[in-house]
């Protein structure tokens, strides 16, 4: 028994709990692309760097905040920094699709044309965030460390195997959860989500309603600039912010949202969890969680690991194939909010 305690410690240590972590953060940020797809009706290739951009405002406003001496108490300063990162990721995308993206809703361009402009705007940002931060790993977490540390935890339960929770963690999950519910009730009982949601299931007979379009653009860009500096602030704390890691993003977050089914925030929450724990079960190794799990005659000599971690984004492409190839409308309807 206590064998089998250690065994599933082990495993909520390297998989379960920073998949859970990692799923909420390609939730929130498949979320955005699944709003773009479902009401503005294109592939948003420019999302990861948009994250990008959100989170070096945000870093460079913590920085400011800490040299200030002001602080969040045991939570992260950048917390205090979040609601300006939002603030200047929306008058960038606003001023990217009135500059941008307004010419082609105007002429009722086809969607791959707005994917090939979203494209223009994704080397733009990529170029502007490393000009603006750097290409380096940066590290802007403070406060506690950790919720509960390893030496605490075997102290507290005499286990030879101690948990460790770190408190980005928790706060990835938490605020991703309130995010997300705030969300869904503001697209449910808003006057102004119900119109999105119209704009979305039929764009004429929205208008023949006397819905504003621009009004509908002007929300959805707004939402998603919250959806996509959240997400890269709460990777960045959970991990590091590098500008380049968040190009590689767009890849995982995109599967999320395919494999959810496009257009539908239900589903985008959905493929975010199936694609973070896919990528961790099958990149960590097995053999110490096997070598609590199995009789000692039993025991794996190799790693017991299918990829290495290097190509976990392999998994995410995969998994994007075969629901590509076998469910195009994902694990749930699609293009629909």
């Amino acid at each position: 028994m206590v064998d089998a305690l250690n065994g599933l410690i082990v495993l909520a240590n390297f998989v379960l709990i920073p998949a859970t972590a990692y799923g909420a953060q390609l939730a929130l940020g498949a979320l955005g692309v699944t709003l773009i797809y479902g009401i503005l009706r294109f592939s948003n290739f420019a999302h990861g760097d948009t994250m990008a951009f959100g989170t070096a405002i945000t870093v460079l406003v913590t920085w400011g905040f800490q040299a200030l001496g002001i602080s969040f108490g045991p939570l992260p300063t950048a917390l205090l920094a979040l609601p300006i990162g939002i603030a200047a990721t929306s008058l960038l995308v606003v001023g990217t699709d009135r500059a941008v993206y307004r010419f082609y809703r105007k002429q009722r361009a086809a969607p791959v044309i707005y994917l090939i402009a979203s494209l223009g705007v994704m080397f733009v940002l990529n170029g502007l965030v490393r000009f603006i931060i750097g290409t380096d790993d940066q590290r802007f977490t403070d406060g506690e460390r950790f919720l509960i540390s390893v030496r605490e935890f075997k102290a507290m339960t005499g286990l030879a195997e101690g948990l460790a929770i770190r408190t980005t963690q928790v706060i990835t999950v938490v605020v991703a959860v309130l995010v997300v519910a705030a969300l869904f009730w503001f697209l449910n009982r808003t006057r102004t989500g119900k119109s999105m949601r119209a704009y979305s299931d039929n764009e004429d007979l929205a208008l023949l309603s006397g819905i504003n379009p621009e009004r509908v653009v002007l929300y959805t860009w707004l939402i998603v600039a919250a959806l996509a500096t959240t997400a890269g602030v709460l990777y960045g704390l959970d991990k590091s912010f590098k500008p380049f890691v968040y190009f590689q993003l767009l890849l995982p977050i995109f599967a999320a949202a395919i494999v959810g089914g496009l257009g539908n925030p239900l589903g985008a929450i959905a493929g975010g969890f199936v694609i973070a724990y896919s990528e961790v079960l099958i990149t960590y190794p097995m053999k110490r969680v096997l070598g609590y799990w199995m009789p000692e005659s039993l025991e794996p000599d190799g790693l017991v690991q299918l990829l290495s971690t290097d190509y976990k984004f392999a998994v995410s492409f995969s998994i994007l194939l075969i629901v590509l190839l076998f469910r195009p409308t994902g694990l749930f309807k699609g293009k629909s909010l």
